[in-house]
């Protein structure tokens, strides 16, 4: 590949993504102490369908070196509609930032109660009770489009039922720690992964 390929829409998006997991690896240490966790085990579930949900995501012919009814391209997109599911991208990893810097030292990669947890509903977290899921999710769509694969979008539904999966298990577990009429409450107003849903 010359160097104009690395400019494609699809090599721009794959180069967010890294950039984004990359800058969440080094954030995690930037959190507060665990408190408490769900029993174990039971945040296996979503893992495994959000990762079985990426690879299928970024399952592509040329990348696969396969031949596989999943990687036939069901569409091709206009350059135009390409470049704006880059923007696209970039725009969902930015409202997960958002969500992140806002939730502070709150945050946990998985499931937890961190140290002086407590319900945070300003921000992003207004607007829904899981906005950096949100973001994963908005961000998933738009690499589908470019993608145009049926295994893309296979990917977009297990990485959106993996987000729903943990949103549950998360309202479930803070539900538990932080007083059921307080979550209800916040809960009430705010969609969990989109507005008014």
């Amino acid at each position: 590949m010359d160097d104009s390929g690395l400019w494609e829409p699809i090599y721009l998006i794959g180069a967010i993504w890294g950039f984004w997991a990359i800058s969440w690896m080094a954030a995690a240490a930037w959190a507060s102490r665990t408190e408490a966790r769900p029993v174990a085990g039971s945040q296996l579930p979503y893992r495994i369908v959000t990762i079985a949900g990426v690879i299928a995501l970024f399952s592509q012919r040329q990348w696969a070196g396969i031949d596989a009814p999943g990687l036939d391209q069901l569409w091709d997109p206009p350059a135009a509609l390409s470049g704006a599911m880059v923007l696209v991208t970039a725009m969902g990893f930015a409202f997960c930032w958002w969500a992140r810097l806002h939730l502070g030292r709150l945050w946990s990669s998985s499931v937890t109660r961190k140290q002086d947890h407590h319900i945070v509903d300003t921000g992003p977290y207004a607007l829904v009770r899981h906005p950096i899921y949100t973001g994963i999710i908005i961000a998933s769509i738009a690499t589908a489009i470019v993608q145009g694969t049926a295994l893309a979008i296979i990917g977009v539904v297990l990485i959106t039922f993996g987000c729903w999966i943990k949103a549950r298990l998360e309202e479930r577990f803070l539900r538990s720690q932080l007083g059921a009429d307080a979550y209800d409450a916040y809960a009430s107003q705010t969609g969990m992964l989109f507005p008014f849903l």
